[in-house]
């Protein structure tokens, strides 16, 4: 459902303060509801898949459900199947038409391994889930760290594939949930002023500049390959999600502006047209303060600030 500029912008302007906070309660409320429905599945199966597209919020709101059920006294652990990717192999990882390594194909993650760490972990048994190690490009077995669940435990396993055929395909009892800014903002006569598509680039963008020091043009260097692995690799297993959630917020935009406007204006004029349209559409979008961001709001996952950043 797209959100009206115009309403938008006057919430922002009469109440930040109350409108970040009613933004937020509404998400909190969709992760309590998802929460009661996982905790009710957990007699079928002791493993939560949470997937979506990059810059979705997925680590946030994994840990939000986790700790949903934690006050439902259910143990839960939140693991990120990033840790299963593979070593690099140039001879044998995956390769896009144009001979380069696709990074974002799901052959990149070690499938096997994760479906039989799934098996192990619904039987009771301890599996040792595997750090990898990202400035090396290779998996470390030196640093895993055991993990059992106990009857009333579960495990939320989040990433990009997680729905995808090959992993839900040997866990159909898994309970599974997909997440994904679905909402526009839009003019009074309907005409898209900022597309959902744009809310999940700026957040990589802020994200990857405050915890990677990156600069925006290296985000929007990997930004077509990412979009072209959603297309083919995230987007179609969607339909399997029992729950699917809409991560844009209404105010995440206003909460962006701040922070990513001036990262884009450092980008040569006319180099990115995607920059330009974006921008035009910040100028008419009122920026809201940090300071009304509540503490523990999933934008805050890509701003800093959070309690859930050191996880």
């Amino acid at each position: 459902m797209p959100y009206s500029l115009k309403e938008l912008n006057e919430a922002v302007r009469s109440d930040p303060s109350g409108f970040a906070q009613q933004c937020d309660d509404a998400f909190t409320q969709k992760v309590a509801s998802a929460a009661e429905k996982i905790a009710a599945h957990r007699t079928q199966s002791h493993i939560i898949l949470l997937s979506g597209p990059s810059g979705s919020g997925k680590t946030t709101t994994a840990l939000k459900i986790e700790e949903q059920l934690e006050q439902m006294g259910i143990g839960t652990h939140t693991v990120s199947m990033d840790n299963y990717f593979k070593t690099l192999d140039p001879e044998t990882c995956p390769r896009n038409r144009d001979g380069e390594i696709d990074y974002e194909s799901p052959f990149c993650l070690d499938v096997d391994l994760l479906n039989r760490h799934f098996a192990l972990l619904d039987r009771g048994e301890t599996i040792y889930v595997p750090k990898y190690e990202f400035a090396r490009q290779m998996r470390s077995d030196i640093f895993a760290q055991p993990l059992r669940l106990g009857p009333n435990e579960l495990a939320i396993f989040e990433g990009i594939h997680s729905l995808n055929d090959i992993i839900v395909g040997k866990n159909p009892q898994a309970f599974k949930l997909y997440i994904a800014a679905r909402s526009d903002i839009i003019d009074e006569d309907g005409t898209v002023i900022f597309q959902r598509s744009w809310t999940r680039l700026c957040r990589r963008i802020v994200r990857d500049y405050k915890f990677r020091g990156s600069d925006a043009a290296f985000t929007l260097k990997l930004w077509e390959n990412v979009r072209r692995g959603e297309r083919l690799y995230i987007a179609p297993y969607r339909e399997n999600a029992d729950i699917m959630f809409d991560s844009s917020l209404p105010f995440s935009v206003s909460a962006l502006k701040p922070f990513v406007v001036p990262l884009l204006e450092e980008i040569p004029r006319g180099k990115y047209q995607v920059v330009e349209e974006m921008l035009r559409g910040f100028e008419k979008i009122e920026a809201l303060d940090e300071k009304y961001i509540p503490p523990k709001s999933l934008s805050r996952e890509f701003i800093g600030g959070s309690p859930y950043d050191n996880h």
